[in-house]
């Protein structure tokens, strides 16, 4: 019996000195991006740690079809200091695979332009932006309503899938029947800028983004 109360001092000082055997150590993969493989974002470059990982969506397509929306009135608008924010549930952002952090220069930062040939045609978008204002519930004009991309195409967003669109209402002091116009848009400008110019990575671009676009530059220091 004594032997055996002096073998356990000193299994476990081995233990401390290798800082391997702690309690709650567990067998298997790191999965909190501490340690070993880092965790990956939803287009292959490194993720902000504890960020949910964004869905990632069908990519560009030869011929786009209407995606079916969310059920009439089951979303519902966020505000921010009066600026509308999606339903995350229903439009949580999707990202398109054929964007990797590897490809950037040959994909939404290449010269002469990227989106302008993967947008779905207005035929589909026009039956898709009617349908998900009724998902919203929203009963102000079109015409002052942005279908807007929730993780935009120059952020590798993907072109069509539901669950990356929605029907977002003019800012806070918009003019009825002035058309869209609405702030998301320089943040998503001033984001693409940022990754292109190597000041911060895709995956982190994308998920401050699809977080809050009206913090989005400042949570990555660019505001």
């Amino acid at each position: 019996m004594g032997s055996i109360r002096r073998a356990v001092p000193s299994v476990l000082l081995s233990c401390l000195l290798l800082a391997g055997c702690s309690s709650g150590s567990h067998s298997g993969s790191d999965t909190s991006g501490k340690g070993g493989a880092p965790a990956t974002g939803p287009s292959g470059s490194a993720a902000p740690a504890g960020a949910a990982k964004i869905p990632v969506g069908a990519g560009p397509q030869t011929t786009y079809t209407v995606q079916q929306q969310p059920p009439a009135g089951s979303c519902h608008y966020r505000y921010e200091k009066g600026e509308p924010l999606e339903d995350p549930v229903c439009t949580p952002g999707a990202t398109s695979p054929a964007v990797t952090q590897a490809n950037l220069s040959t994909t939404i930062c290449r010269k002469g332009g990227y989106t302008k040939n993967i947008r779905p045609p207005e035929g589909i978008t026009r039956k898709e932006k009617q349908a998900n204002a009724a998902s919203y519930g929203y009963k102000g004009s079109l015409g002052d309503a942005e279908y807007d991309h929730l993780l935009s195409l120059q952020l590798g967003g993907d072109p069509n899938d539901a669950r990356n669109l929605w029907v977002e209402p003019a800012d806070p002091g918009h003019k009825p029947g002035g058309g869209i116009n609405n702030k998301k848009d320089p943040v998503e400008t001033k984001l693409h800028t940022a990754v292109c110019s190597g000041k911060v990575t895709l995956a982190a671009a994308q998920q401050a983004i699809v977080s809050d676009w009206t913090t989005a530059l400042s949570r990555l220091g660019l505001s």
